[in-house]
């Protein structure tokens, strides 16, 4: 039997909050790959984390993007010539729960250090540094896991402008950086890490700790100086915008048809 009900009315609903919700939800479901397919550049200043598995890459993201400057995370063997189409002015290597000298270790890209960029790298990523450039990583005697008391050097470093010369920091790590590269000086120590942060003229650095979460209070500090005085970016993003402009992007990509997020 034919239904014979009317149609429905055309809908005259307007978009509410969480229609930018789920908008904003499409969008980090999409990860970096719709932005690293773009063929056009970025206007918007950009860092790419490059994530080794740390439960916190995404927080460091997070971090980054409340700063107001944006921020894609990428796997280690995303292809670089899609890395360049972001045109990053800065690169920060994550933490991960692998040990540098382990045969299956993940490896930064070789093009990472030869980007002119500047380059973060965080516990791990700091390790790496160390490891790809011709230091040396060893297991520590002492985990150190928890909170520590940061130290600074006497080498001033734009890394640590305007933060004390010492402060409580949150370490989580196994092994340690026992040699440094060519060219790198140390900027930090504790108790434990005689080298609990480095840095070259190049604008690589390595922290031992992790800035990026409540347990670093001034690691929010940090941030923003390897972000506005190492890599000159420009806080110019916001999440209204990102929210804004992707809702544009997603209806204009619909057009008439209809959108089911699950």
């Amino acid at each position: 039997m034919a239904d014979t009900s009317p149609a429905p009315p055309p809908s005259h609903r307007i978009s509410a909050s969480d229609d930018v919700e789920v908008s904003a939800y499409l969008e980090i479901a999409e990860g970096g790959r719709r932005a690293l397919a773009s063929d056009s550049p970025d206007p918007r200043d950009v860092i790419v984390v490059i994530d080794f598995g740390s439960q916190y890459s995404m927080l460091i993201a997070r971090r980054i993007r409340e700063l107001h400057v944006y921020c894609e995370v990428v796997p280690p063997d995303a292809p670089w010539s899609e890395v360049l189409r972001l045109q990053p002015k800065g690169i920060i290597l994550s933490g991960g729960p692998a040990s540098v000298y382990a045969p299956d270790a993940p490896l930064a890209p070789t093009e990472v250090f030869e980007a002119g960029v500047p380059v973060l790298g965080i516990c791990y990523g700091m390790q790496l540094l160390a490891h790809q450039l011709g230091g040396h990583v060893d297991p520590s005697e002492q985990r150190e896991y928890g909170h520590a008391i940061l130290h600074q050097a006497a080498n001033a470093s734009p890394l640590f402008d305007g933060l004390p010369p010492s402060m409580p920091v949150w370490m989580s790590h196994g092994d340690r950086v026992t040699d440094l590269p060519e060219g790198f000086r140390p900027l930090a120590y504790t108790e434990n890490s005689p080298v609990a942060a480095m840095g070259d003229e190049a604008g690589h650095f390595g922290l031992q700790f992790h800035p990026e979460v409540v347990h670093t209070p001034q690691g929010k500090q940090l941030l923003e100086n390897f972000l506005f005085k190492v890599c000159g970016c420009q806080p110019s993003w916001t999440s209204e915008n990102f929210v804004t402009e992707n809702v544009a992007r997603i209806r204009e990509q619909v057009g008439e048809g209809q959108v089911i997020c699950g």
